[in-house]
């Protein structure tokens, strides 16, 4: 009973993180696909861009602490493009905001979408996403907000507005 259980909780992470890498024509260069997480933002294809602005941005803290505590029961998705020079600025602000706030990896889905901004499993399928990145905020399973391809202000200021709505 034990081993079916463990087989269970392993093929469930294994359909969590299903991506494939493949060749951006566009450029030829590698593009992820699919749902994917941190590492794979920090594996050498993609770490030239992620690494230097995750160490280099400057987290906003006085503005964070308006929000503490207020992200503790939400869930995030990003969908964003490995090939996006928008996602390469603003996903590794991102986490490193989500690392300042304490939240935990398990409460964020990211999926890396191609240049049709579509999936490897139709895993935007009713997102509506027409750029990216896009950050989308839930409680309760609903849509609570999002910020879409870059802040309108900064991300921590787009962050506090959502949550104070």
């Amino acid at each position: 009973m034990r081993i079916l259980i463990a087989l269970f909780v392993i093929s469930i992470n294994l359909v969590a993180q299903e991506y494939k890498t493949v060749i951006d024509e566009k450029y030829n260069e590698p593009m992820l696909i699919g749902v994917v997480d941190k590492a794979q933002l920090a594996s050498p294809d993609f770490s030239y861009w992620f690494e230097p602005e995750y160490e280099e941005y400057e987290v906003d803290t006085m503005e964070l602490k308006q929000i503490d505590g207020l992200l503790d029961d939400k869930e995030i998705t990003i969908v964003m493009g490995t090939w996006c020079g928008d996602s390469h600025r603003e996903v590794p602000r991102f986490f490193k905001i989500l690392k300042y706030l304490g939240v935990s990896s398990e409460y964020v889905k990211m999926i890396a979408v191609d240049r049709n901004k579509k999936g490897l499993n139709n895993e935007v399928e009713g997102l509506e996403i027409e750029l990216v990145p896009t950050f989308i905020f839930y409680s309760d399973q609903k849509e609570i907000g999002r910020i879409v391809e870059s802040p309108t202000k900064t991300l921590e200021v787009d962050l506090a507005n959502i949550l104070h709505e």
